[in-house]
């Protein structure tokens, strides 16, 4: 049965509304209504038509997605021009659409999904979608018809990656094909209906040419990381939630040479390197019975058997961090990860802590020399207030003083410039008139960083 007939085999059986569970405690406060969709009766005898006319052919395994979706086409207009409801030309188009984006999409996301200009989509319950736009959050009209539509929406989703979402495990994070970020939650800790939030990437991969023209980083940095990483600097990606950090590691891993074997290990792949030589690997959660899982750290410790040259973690967030940190301290240099934190400190802080969770009685001071050891640089990612995100500090790790790992800025976002009419920021990323202290080590390398990169005159 192919993966597709099995949804539809899903949506089918889902028709009727899922009754409440007895004894559920009344709300004390009402969702506000939406409007009804006048043709939702009609969508759904034609939804119901079509499967019962398509019949066998729906779970047809010798059939491709392509020729499966051109069958439900040609079924569709058959189905719709049998519709005894008195239908304008438009009106039958929608409706058209709408039972196809259903059946072989993801109902009333997919014209967002298809809006390159569309970042975020956020769904808070059946009739509540938001989306992020620019860097701005907007409501928008598109609504599920109630929560067993968009659960069969959720269903279609997570299945495809292997996933599974119901009342014993009610939250998952999966990922669209093409590698957009998906996280949904659904009842019992959903209380107002299951919510969906998709984060987008782009079909094609933004480069560091388009970074440049959104103002995320300027030439000069451009230059500079593309040195760092074929000096093979080890680099952590530092930054709050949305503030792109995945996109940045994508350009940054552009700048990786075709020759090498890169290893990518991540919770959702969402990596596109576009080099010929690498290894993807996905962590796996637990499946029903709470075993089975495959957790980051354990990715990361069998790469290291893999022979990479390099290793990118798309995220740290727990004890994998000290296995990350020695990976970069037993030579694997030019390693790159990301990690949650709001500057350049505190994620030398957020290090610590996870390593902390690996559960190995280190003392602190170990800690950070092992840090201080194996990262060389981080780049710190915001997300503004005017919605754009940029690159806003570029800090060298020097080394340790005392206990303490020390820090120096190589580039940093210039604030004082203020914001334009239209709120925007004017300020961009200028170097500190600092020189990193590997410059020399790159230098050995064969990879030269002109002085003028570092001029503070240099605009």
């Amino acid at each position: 049965m192919s993966n597709l007939a099995a949804r539809l085999d899903q949506a089918r059986l889902s028709q009727n509304p899922v009754p409440a569970a007895s004894g559920a405690p009344a709300r004390d406060h009402a969702r506000p209504a939406s409007p009804r969709d006048p043709f939702a009766a009609v969508k759904e005898r034609v939804h119901q038509s079509l499967v019962d006319t398509l019949g066998p052919r729906l779970y047809d395994p010798h059939l491709s997605e392509a020729e499966l979706s051109g069958q439900v086409r040609s079924t569709l207009q058959e189905v719709i021009e049998s519709e005894e409801t008195p239908l304008s030309h438009a009106d039958r188009t929608r409706i058209a659409q709408d039972v196809l984006n259903d059946i072989l999409g993801h109902g009333p996301l997919e014209p967002l999904l298809k809006d390159t200009e569309v970042t975020e989509i956020m769904v808070n319950g059946p009739d509540s979608i938001y989306i992020e736009r620019g860097g701005k959050i907007y409501p928008v009209t598109e609504r599920f018809s109630d929560d067993a539509h968009l659960r069969r929406i959720i269903d279609k989703i997570v299945s495809r990656v292997g996933r599974r979402v119901d009342e014993s495990s009610p939250l998952v994070d999966a990922r669209l094909p093409d590698g957009s970020r998906v996280n949904a939650v659904v009842a019992p800790i959903a209380l107002d209906g299951a919510m969906l939030t998709i984060r987008k990437f782009a079909a094609d991969p933004f480069t560091a040419r388009d970074l440049i023209g959104f103002g995320t980083m300027t030439e000069e940095v451009r230059d500079f990381l593309d040195a760092c990483v074929r000096g093979r600097r080890n680099i952590i990606i530092s930054g709050g939630t949305g503030s792109g950090k995945t996109t940045t590691l994508n350009v940054i891993s552009s700048f990786l040479p075709d020759d090498e074997r890169i290893v990518t290990i991540e919770d959702a792949a969402e990596l596109q390197l576009r080099q010929h030589h690498v290894l993807r690997l996905e962590a796996r959660p637990a499946n029903i019975e709470g075993r089975g899982a495959i957790p980051i750290r354990e990715l990361v410790r069998n790469s290291l058997r893999m022979r990479p040259d390099r290793i990118i973690v798309g995220e740290v967030r727990d004890g994998a961090a000290l296995d990350m940190l020695q990976a970069m301290n037993t030579g694997h240099d030019g390693s790159i990860t990301t990690v949650h934190a709001n500057s350049p400190r505190d994620s030398v802080a957020r290090l610590e802590t996870m390593v902390l969770m690996a559960g190995v009685d280190l003392p602190v001071r170990a800690i950070r020399e092992q840090i201080a050891g194996a990262v060389d640089m981080i780049v710190q990612q915001s997300r503004l207030k005017d919605g754009s995100r940029r690159i806003t500090a570029i800090s060298e790790v020097v080394g340790m003083e005392s206990d303490v790992v020390t820090l120096q800025d190589i580039f940093s976002f210039d604030y004082s410039a203020g914001r334009d009419e239209n709120g925007r920021f004017r300020g961009t990323l200028r170097p500190t008139g600092i020189r990193p202290k590997f410059a020399q080590d790159l230098m050995d390398q064969g990879v030269e960083l002109p002085v003028t990169l570092f001029s503070r005159g240099f605009v």
